[in-house]
C-alpha cells in the first residue's frame, strides 16, 4: 500500500492522538526482563493488578538468572491474584531458563527468539519489541482488535489479519504509539458493551457508529 493511500486514515490517527495525548504503556517496568514478565502476567488480567504484584516479585527475582533458579511453586504466591497463576508461573520460569541457557541471560530483541520462549506469543513479543527495544510493532490485544475494526482502521475477523492491515494502514513510525492510542481508546471510550460514541474524537469516521445509525 502506498503512502498516499494511507492518507485517508490520517483523520482517525489524528483524532486518536488528540484524545489520548497521554497514551503510553501502563505496565510498570524498568527493563526488558520486567516488561516480558509483566506482559506474560497480563494475559486475562488487568495491568493495574499486574502492577500490584510485580514489585515484590521483582524484588525477590530481580533478573532472568534469579527467576531461572526458582521453581514454579516458588513464584505462585506472588502472582496468585493474576489468574491462571500455575500456568503463568511455569511459563515464566521456563522462559527465564531458556533466556539463561540460550540467550546469555539477556531477553532477546528479535521476534523469532522471543516467540521461542515458553508462554510468549506474537502479541507479547510485539509488546516487548516495541516498548523495551524501540522496534516498531503493533500488538493486537482485545482492545486493539475491537477498536481498529470498529472505527475502520482494519476490517478483519482474526487477530493476525487485523495486525497485517494495521501495519499497512498506519505509517511505520506510528505503529507503536498507535497501539497505545487504540488501547486507551478501548479502555476509556470505545468500550465493548457501551461505547461512548458521543465522547469519541473519531466518531465522524467510525464505521461502527455509521452502522448503528447514531446521529
Amino acid at each position: 500500500m502506498s503512502d498516499n493511500s494511507k492518507e485517508r486514515f490520517t483523520p482517525i490517527l489524528e483524532g486518536l492522538a488528540s484524545q489520548h495525548p497521554d497514551a503510553r504503556p501502563e505496565l510498570d517496568f524498568m527493563d526488558p526482563y520486567q516488561l516480558l514478565i509483566a506482559t506474560m502476567l497480563s494475559a486475562q488480567c488487568t495491568d493495574k493488578q499486574v502492577n500490584k504484584v510485580t514489585p515484590a516479585l521483582f524484588k525477590a527475582y530481580p533478573d532472568p538468572a534469579a527467576m531461572a533458579n526458582a521453581e514454579p511453586c516458588d513464584i505462585e504466591p506472588y502472582i496468585h491474584s493474576c489468574g491462571f497463576f500455575r500456568t503463568k508461573a511455569q511459563n515464566i520460569v521456563l522462559a527465564c531458563r531458556r533466556i539463561r541457557d540460550e540467550f546469555g541471560g539477556e531477553v532477546p530483541s528479535d521476534r523469532e527468539s522471543l516467540q521461542s520462549l515458553p508462554g510468549v506469543g506474537r502479541k507479547t513479543a510485539n509488546v516487548v519489541l516495541s516498548n523495551a527495544f524501540g522496534v516498531p510493532a503493533i500488538a493486537v490485544d482485545t482492545h486493539v482488535f475491537r477498536v481498529s475494526n470498529r472505527i475502520g482502521l482494519a476490517c478483519a475477523s482474526t487477530v493476525e489479519e487485523t495486525e497485517r492491515q494495521l501495519m499497512q494502514n498506519i505509517p511505520r513510525d506510528k505503529w507503536s504509539i498507535a497501539h497505545h492510542w487504540l488501547i486507551f481508546h478501548g479502555r476509556r471510550v470505545c468500550k465493548a458493551r457501551d461505547p461512548r460514541c458521543s465522547e469519541c474524537a473519531v466518531a465522524d469516521c467510525c464505521e461502527y457508529r455509521k452502522g448503528r445509525g447514531d446521529k
